[in-house]
C-alpha cells in the first residue's frame, strides 16, 4: 500500500514538472530557475519572466491586452493576483455588462522590478511598476507605484516605512556586486 502511494505521489511530480516545462514555453520570456505552479492562471503570452523568479501556487496573472513584466530575483507568495485590466464604465445609457468597448486607460502594463517579494494574497492592479528591492506585505491592494526598497501595505497599500536607510542600502548594493564578481 505504500508503494503504490509513493509511485502516485512520484507520478504527480513527473506530470508537474512536465507541465511546467510545457506550460513555461508559452510565456511570453522567462529567464532561468523559474518556478511557477502550471496549474494556476497565467495570461501567459502577455507574461514576461526573469531568471530566479518563484511563483506560489493560487496565482492569477491576468493580462488580455497589456503586459506582465517580471524582473529577477523575485518571489511572489501563494495567492497573488495581478490584473492589468479592467472594464469601460463611463457609457451613459449602457449597462456596464453590455459595454464592449474599452478604453486605452482601461488596460496598463504592470512591472515588478529585481528584487522584489510579493506577500500573500496580494493584489496588484493596472497600471503600476514595483520598484527594486521592495517589499508587498500579504493582504495589501495595490494601486500606485512603489518605490524603490520601499516596504508597503495595507488595502490600499501606503509606504511603510524604507526597507534600508542610506547607509545600509549603499552597502547592500555593494556587496550585491561583490557577489557577481
Amino acid at each position: 500500500m505504500i508503494l503504490v502511494a509513493e509511485i502516485i505521489i512520484f507520478s504527480r511530480k513527473i506530470v508537474r514538472r512536465l507541465l511546467m516545462i510545457i506550460l513555461g514555453n508559452l510565456f511570453a520570456s522567462k529567464g532561468k530557475n523559474f518556478i511557477f505552479n502550471p496549474y494556476d492562471k497565467f495570461s501567459y503570452q502577455n507574461i514576461s519572466v526573469g531568471s530566479d523568479v518563484f511563483i506560489g501556487q493560487g496565482a492569477n496573472f491576468s493580462s488580455s491586452e497589456s503586459e506582465i513584466l517580471i524582473g529577477s530575483k523575485v518571489m511572489f507568495g501563494p495567492n497573488v493576483t495581478i490584473i492589468t485590466g479592467d472594464h469601460n464604465t463611463s457609457v451613459i445609457g449602457e449597462y456596464m455588462f453590455d459595454v464592449k468597448k474599452k478604453l486605452s486607460e482601461n488596460d496598463l502594463p504592470v512591472i515588478i522590478e529585481d528584487d522584489v517579494w510579493v506577500g500573500t494574497g496580494a493584489i496588484i492592479l493596472k497600471g503600476v511598476r514595483i520598484g527594486s528591492g521592495s517589499i508587498i506585505a500579504a493582504g495589501a491592494l495595490i494601486l500606485k507605484d512603489v518605490p524603490k526598497n520601499s516596504i508597503v501595505g495595507g488595502v490600499p497599500a501606503k509606504i511603510l516605512r524604507n526597507r534600508f536607510n542610506e547607509n545600509q542600502l549603499r552597502e547592500h548594493k555593494e556587496l550585491l556586486k561583490s557577489r557577481v564578481r
